[in-house]
Formats: C-alpha cells, sequence, structure tokens
C-alpha cells in the first residue's frame, strides 16, 4: 500500500494586512484571498513533495470555496474528503502583523463551514487507507471537529498508523475549553510531537521552563518523537535514543504563515519514507524557510527540488 498522509480542519481563505500595525478598528487595504488553513498547508506541501495526500474539511458553496478545492486538488490533493456544504459560507482570517512575528487574526471558523465539520463527514474507507494521521492543534476548536480527530485517530491507529501532533497554538483561541481538554487525550496517542519552542510552556507538563525535563516528560508519556521547531535557529529531534540539531537557512521573512505547517508536513513525510532523522529535520528546515520567503500562507508550498536547491 502506498503511504497515504491524512489530516483534517479548517479550510478558508485568508487576508493579509499590506502595512505593519495596520490593526482591525479602521479602514486599511489587504491582500488576498489566498487558499489558507493549517492543515490544507500540511496536505499541499505533503501532496508537493510527491506523497498520497488526504484532507478532509468542509467549504461553502461558494467562490471562496471553489477557488481552494481547485487550489488543492492542482497540488496532488485527494480532495474527496471536503464536503461542500450549500448553507453554510467558507471560513476567513484577516491577519495583521506587528512584526515579523508577532500577528493578531480575526478568525471567522466556529460558524463557517469548515467550524461544521464532524466525524460524520469523515469517510471510514478513505481513513482505512491512510498509515498516518495528522493533527492541528488550531483545528481544536469545537466538540464536533474534536470527536471527528478522535474517530480518525481511532482508523488510523486500529490499521497500524501513526499520528503527528503540531499545536499550533493561537492566543486568539486559548480561551476555548475543548481545546485544551483535548490536547491532554491527543498526546496520549501522539508519535510525533511537533511543538515550536515558544509553545512548550503551554502543556503543563513541568513547572519550570526546563526544556529537556519537559522533554523527558513528554517521552516518558508515549511520545515517540519530539521534533521542537526553532524558527531561523533551526529545530531540534529527541527520541529516547537520540537526539539531533540542524541550524535554519537565513532567507528574507515575507510572511511568516505556514511556515511551521510546511516544516511538519516535510519532516513527517520524508522521515516516513525512509530519510534519516538529520536529514529529514534538514529538509523540513528548508521548507519552513522557503513557506515565509512568499507572500501567502500556502504560496510558499515547495517541491523536493526546491527544498534541495535551497540547501545547495
Amino acid at each position: 500500500m502506498k503511504m497515504t498522509i491524512a489530516t483534517l480542519g479548517e479550510l478558508l481563505v485568508e487576508f493579509l494586512a499590506k502595512k505593519e500595525n495596520q490593526g482591525f478598528s479602521s479602514p486599511g487595504e489587504f491582500w488576498g484571498p489566498y487558499p489558507s488553513g493549517a492543515p490544507a498547508i500540511f496536505a499541499d506541501q505533503v501532496a508537493k513533495l510527491g506523497f498520497q495526500s488526504l484532507l478532509f474539511s468542509c467549504v461553502g458553496n461558494d467562490a471562496f470555496g471553489e477557488m481552494n478545492i481547485a487550489r488543492l486538488r492542482r497540488d496532488g490533493v485527494n480532495v474527496n474528503g471536503i464536503s461542500v456544504l450549500p448553507h453554510a459560507t467558507t471560513g476567513s482570517a484577516f491577519v495583521s502583523y506587528r512584526s515579523q512575528a508577532q500577528r493578531d487574526f480575526i478568525f471567522n471558523l466556529p460558524n463557517s463551514a469548515c467550524g461544521l465539520l464532524s466525524a460524520e463527514h469523515l469517510d471510514g474507507k478513505l481513513l482505512g487507507q491512510c498509515n498516518h494521521f495528522h493533527i492541528m492543534g488550531s483545528s481544536l476548536f469545537s466538540f464536533r471537529l474534536i470527536d471527528a480527530v478522535r474517530k480518525a485517530i481511532s482508523i488510523v491507529k486500529e490499521n497500524g498508523g501513526t499520528i503527528s501532533f503540531d499545536p499550533n497554538i493561537r492566543k486568539e483561541m486559548l480561551n476555548i475549553r475543548e481545546m485544551s481538554q483535548a490536547f491532554e487525550y491527543i498526546l496520549d496517542y501522539t508519535d510525533f510531537f511537533l511543538p515550536s519552542d515558544g509553545e512548550l510552556d503551554y502543556f503543563g507538563l513541568s513547572k519550570s521552563r526546563d526544556e529537556p525535563q519537559i522533554v523527558k516528560n513528554l517521552l516518558d508519556r508515549g511520545v515517540k518523537h519530539f521534533v521542537i521547531k526553532r524558527g531561523p535557529r533551526g529545530a531540534s529531534y529527541y527520541s529516547a535514543q537520540e537526539q539531533h540539531h540542524v541550524t535554519g537557512y537565513p532567507v528574507d521573512v515575507v510572511d511568516p504563515t505556514g511556515a511551521g505547517d510546511c516544516f511538519g508536513a516535510t519532516f513527517v513525510s520524508l522521515f516516513l519514507a525512509g530519510y534519516s532523522i538529520p536529514d529529514a529535520l534538514g529538509h523540513a528546515n528548508a521548507a519552513g524557510s522557503l513557506a515565509i520567503s512568499t507572500r501567502g500562507p500556502m504560496e510558499g508550498t515547495s517541491t523536493l527540488a526546491q527544498i534541495k536547491a535551497l540547501m545547495g
């Protein structure tokens, strides 16, 4: 069976403020709409690397939904898991940049089409063909979506597959009670944990900010592969047997959205395809660098040839 990587969650359009510190409380100009959604970016990156990629989501019967599906299909994603809901509107997000690293969002997700995604929208036959399932923390904003994640985990694990989890925390979502409860459940089934270094404090796994202790606690809990994304400083890998650290690739930052999604998709795909850990990490770092060098959340997804070209 060919390796197939599945994910689920938000599929939306994104509008980017043209000026730094533009904010949302007064008129301003925006770039967009761009296809977006962390799981969608992940799925797109997997497909562009040449692997079987499957996304479960919902869009409205509107131009934004059509644009998203067309883009994913063009890049090779299996869009048979995307439902078009006739009485809902495709999700949206507006982004304002305080700096290259700090962003503010306004999300229209819970009341949009992707917010209505539930376990009923997941085709068990399609999921049964998947070797790996990836979870984005940003997708855990409703009980419906959490139930869908539980169903996917159950089917993929029953078939001997693996699970990866990127917490992908948005400060705008931290007050959603369902999300923190779901994190605890998902960690019990996680094989690959992919936080950024700035997210480690959210997990309450160590009262100190001692990174080695946090890593140890999670490995003791059952996580097999712990990867910490460090942006321009590279990335680190930990398991019970080994650890690796690789440096980043310096590029001009145009738009940071999507970098972590491209990193995770590249590391997981190449690791599962048999690449060595340092090699998979290096390629993942390069994919993240390519992502931030292009405006638009999904515009920076890259092929294996583009990644290797950056790596020199």
